[in-house]
């Protein structure tokens, strides 16, 4: 017995030697299932001398949003965790930081921009820093003990490990022979940093500011950074962070409750008005998709173009049709919402592409939750040039603008106008809210491509909106199957 305990200690020191040499374990190498504590480097100190992870050595960044709806849910995640750390006797331990804060500069969003800041506040007096959505649910002293089972001393990044089932547009078609190689975090489940790992991040951003001017995924792009083309730290799968419904698994510390966010009763479709931006060329294929899925719910909807259809009908917004951009087109419907009596009492003006598609229905239960008294422009969230400390936000228009009545006001008063007309409407848009310095609201229900771009179990638990794009499917089918 007492040669076997020596072989099997033998065995587990010159794993990570082995690790070395062959470039690390892959995710389904069978050798990631064993779990090296302390033992991972033969330079790190003897695991005697490891402290057990405390609650104080963690702390917890909520991607949290400046938008009132979603202030207080991380009002509400915050009192949560305060009553379980409470509960464990170390109230007085739990850091907490809402990305809605003051501390969070503009950006904070796409994570690296906060990075040395955290370096700076918690880089030498924590263990781990665990990113969170204002959604997810948190078992803390779960948490604690997951935490505790992975050296802090070592580079690591946890999460509840998705891959690309083909190659993403939205991913910039990254591993196109083999996207199943790359693991990247799901978001709603909650990841985690070492502060070894997160130091050793933070002086590369300082070396090599990212050179990228596009943030469209952050979860999929925070993960390439950590990679770091081959060099750097690859994804560790956790099985307790979860995207189930909360009790669903009991080894689960963070989950999520499917179904979209619950406001009460719907937003009754009289206070919306629907303006279709669509062009001659369309009016025959894909306007007659929009009038089966958005139309045959929508109350008021307007199909705007460069020409006038009676069949349809459309109307003509009075600016030629570009071949890209539709920054004129864009402008002119939001000036026409206010001086046209059918739209201009309306409390919210969704904008959509001639081949969005969308599902009215969940739009109502949504807006329910936000106020139009508030300035808000709502969809999906993308960015330019935040990554490298400056640039802007935007909601990307495939997945459809929702503007709020005082939205449209507050930016008619700043006098913004489209750069020419053909200028990208939705990036143009975003700068003119940045302008006014009024954050955007994202919500993951609303897409920009199609279904087919995204990881299916992400799919599951975000109770989709809109998708976009009619190239190369079934619109109506996808409407059937993943909107209605």
């Amino acid at each position: 017995m007492i040669i076997l305990q020596k072989i099997v200690s033998s065995f587990i020191l010159l794993l990570p030697i082995l690790a070395d040499d062959f470039g690390g374990f892959g995710p389904d190498d069978p050798l990631r299932g064993f779990e090296f504590g302390a033992v991972t480097d033969s330079k790190l100190e003897n695991e005697t001398d490891i402290s057990p992870i405390g609650l104080k050595d963690i702390v917890i960044v909520v991607r949290s949003q400046h938008n009132a709806f979603h202030v207080r849910r991380a009002k509400s995640l915050r009192q949560t965790l305060e009553e379980q750390a409470e509960m464990m006797g170390e109230k007085d331990h739990l850091e907490l930081k809402m990305m809605h804060e003051d501390w969070a500069p503009f950006g904070a969003w796409t994570i690296l921009p906060i990075i040395n800041r955290i370096v700076e506040d918690y880089g030498d007096n924590k263990r781990w820093i665990f990113f969170c959505e204002d959604e997810t649910t948190i078992k803390l002293s779960g948490l604690v003990q997951v935490l505790n089972k992975y050296d802090e001393r070592q580079e690591m990044f946890l999460g509840h490990a998705i891959q690309d089932k083909q190659p993403a547009i939205i991913h910039h078609f990254a591993f196109h022979q083999d996207p199943s190689q790359f693991s990247f975090p799901d978001f709603a489940a909650g990841w985690a940093l070492s502060v070894q790992l997160l130091n050793r991040m933070g002086k590369r951003l300082q070396a090599e500011p990212p050179s990228s001017d596009f943030t469209i995924d952050v979860q999929h792009e925070v993960a390439m950074f950590i990679r770091d083309e081959g060099r750097g730290t690859l994804l560790t799968d956790v099985p307790e962070f979860c995207t189930s419904e909360p009790m669903d698994k009991q080894e689960c510390v963070t989950s999520l409750k499917t179904g979209g966010p619950d406001c009460g009763e719907p937003l009754s479709v009289d206070q919306i008005f629907f303006a279709v931006k669509t062009t001659k060329k369309y009016h025959e294929d894909r306007v007659p998709i929009v009038q089966k899925t958005v139309g045959k719910h929508a109350k008021h909807i307007v199909y705007y173009s460069e020409t006038e259809d009676p069949s349809i009908p459309t109307e003509n917004i009075g600016v030629p049709n570009t071949e890209r951009g539709h920054c004129a087109k864009l402008e002119a419907i939001i000036n026409r919402s206010v001086t046209d009596p059918r739209a201009a009492n309306k409390p919210w003006l969704v904008i959509l592409d001639d081949d969005t598609i969308m599902s009215v229905p969940r739009l109502q239960k949504l807006l329910a939750c936000y106020d139009s008294k508030e300035p808000t422009l709502l969809g999906e969230r993308y960015g330019y040039g935040l990554t490298g400390g400056f640039g802007y936000e935007y909601i990307t228009g495939g997945g459809s603008m929702i503007l709020s009545r005082t939205g449209i006001e507050a930016l008619l008063s700043s006098g913004c106008s489209c750069w020419e007309p053909d200028s990208p409407d939705d990036m143009w848009l975003g700068n003119c809210f940045r302008r006014l310095g009024v954050p955007l609201t994202h919500s993951s229900a609303f897409h920009q491509a199609k279904p087919n771009e995204y990881v299916p179990s992400l799919l599951e638990h975000q109770t989709p909106v809109s998708f976009h794009k009619h190239h190369d499917l079934d619109p109506l089918s996808v409407y059937e199957e993943y909107l209605s």
